[in-house]
């Protein structure tokens, strides 16, 4: 690639003449370059020499000097003109490219531009990875280090939360088994199932059961404390009489 001098370098600039775009052709694109508004063209070159003595462009071959000359042509939106040192007739030194794309001039970049914008793009991008990952990262002396990342975030949010059964308290427990006793009372089971997977019985049916073993349970008791009171061949003594005392 051509070497260019720091003081020719006019990467950042474009330049264009509005008047000479719809009538650019290869004839005439050299005359359009040598525009004096252009800051890309040099006026000490030979190229002003020839166009100043009317001459033609093949003269140019004869001079020895700075020259501009057309270099690729794809019409009609694209051409490339080269800025050259020439030597001899078989001997030139580039200096810089510069392409015209529909009518606007810019100049293009040489190998060590690139190559230094490249690398700041690079540099630039793992700096930017670097510093994105670092605000992902977390740490707690418990846990270590874990990601946290900004879809997971966003998952955590939208995943609906499952609410967890809160155990009751003692007043909530007493309140209920005080508020269903008092219903058993004032509205009493019409059926009763004496065990699981049994008939159900009718409430009635089942109180009659219960009353006889209940009063029967009641005189085994009180014959057991009779027996356990007297025993055969004691005897009983009477009460102690109460004397009178006298005045």
């Amino acid at each position: 690639m051509a070497s260019v001098d720091g003081r020719d370098t006019l990467l950042g600039i474009s330049w264009h003449d509005s008047a000479w775009i719809p009538v650019l052709n290869p004839a005439n694109v050299l005359d359009y370059f040598s525009e004096r508004s252009n800051p890309f063209y040099d006026r000490t070159c030979n190229n002003e020499v020839v166009k100043m003595q009317r001459l033609s462009l093949e003269q140019l071959n004869n001079m020895t000097g700075l020259e501009y000359i057309l270099l690729h042509t794809q019409e009609p939106i694209l051409y490339i003109v080269r800025k050259q040192h020439r030597h001899s007739p078989t001997q030139v030194t580039p200096f810089a490219d510069f392409y015209i794309i529909a009518g606007v001039v810019y100049q293009a970049p040489d190998l060590g531009t690139v190559i230094n914008s490249r690398i700041l793009s690079a540099v630039h991008n793992i700096q930017s990875a670097f510093d994105e990952t670092q605000a992902y990262s977390r740490y707690h002396p418990s846990k270590g280090y874990w990601w946290r990342f900004k879809d997971q975030e966003f998952k955590e949010k939208s995943k609906p939360k499952d609410k967890k059964d809160e155990p009751s308290s003692y007043f909530q427990r007493q309140r209920v088994d005080m508020l269903l006793s008092e219903l058993c009372q004032k509205f009493p089971p019409k059926y009763y199932q004496p065990k699981p997977g049994e008939k159900p019985l009718a409430a009635e049916q089942v109180k009659k059961e219960s009353e006889p073993v209940a009063e029967s349970a009641v005189k085994s008791e009180d014959k057991e404390s009779a027996k356990g009171g007297t025993q055969p061949g004691a005897a009983t003594k009477p009460p102690a009489e109460k004397r009178s005392r006298l005045a």
